[in-house]
């Protein structure tokens, strides 16, 4: 599958698609999957709640965070593969992470969760057909394709995996 061309999602999102190899997006995401699940595993328990500067989300936050982004955008997917004509509203991380209780969860209970959501996402994405994936739609007062929501959810996750890596000394 090819990668989603810029006219299928909002500039913004190139940042996260750009780091997504070419091939199949849905086989991506389950590799990713372990990936990240390991990484997740590596940090210690006195570890979880650390933030590398105020006001940043600690580890669990931003496994809360890719959670929610991956359930947003999995939707905003099944949304437009069925037609449904109606925009979608925005997402705004910063509000949803401040009510999120992802930071008093335990990382291994946020880790179970991320992966069943990923599972149902990889499996719900390798159900689409062929005029699926070129459906598009209005989400965030922008234009996007089924396909760019796929290549966007696996960005987005290898967007905060390096980010763990970098900034919070995971792994």
């Amino acid at each position: 599958m090819s990668r989603p061309d810029p006219s299928e999602h909002a500039a913004y999102y190139s940042r996260y698609i750009d780091l997504v190899p070419e091939g199949d997006v849905p086989r991506t995401l389950a590799t990713q999957m372990d990936e990240t699940q390991a990484l997740l595993a590596s940090v210690p328990p006195d570890r979880e709640t650390y933030r590398y500067a105020p006001g940043k989300w600690s580890i669990r936050q931003v496994v809360g965070h890719l959670i929610d982004t991956e359930r947003v955008f999995a939707f905003r997917s099944l949304w437009f593969a069925r037609a449904a004509g109606s925009a979608l509203p925005s997402m705004e991380q910063n509000e949803w992470a401040e009510v999120s209780n992802a930071g008093s969860r335990a990382l291994t209970e946020l880790r179970d969760e991320w992966a069943a959501l990923r599972r149902d996402t990889v499996a719900m994405l390798r159900g689409f057909d062929d005029e699926a994936w070129t459906c598009t739609g209005v989400a965030s007062d922008s234009p996007i394709s089924v396909r760019a929501c796929a290549w966007i959810i696996a960005g987005h996750e290898l967007w905060h995996r390096r980010g763990l890596v970098r900034d919070y000394g995971v792994g």
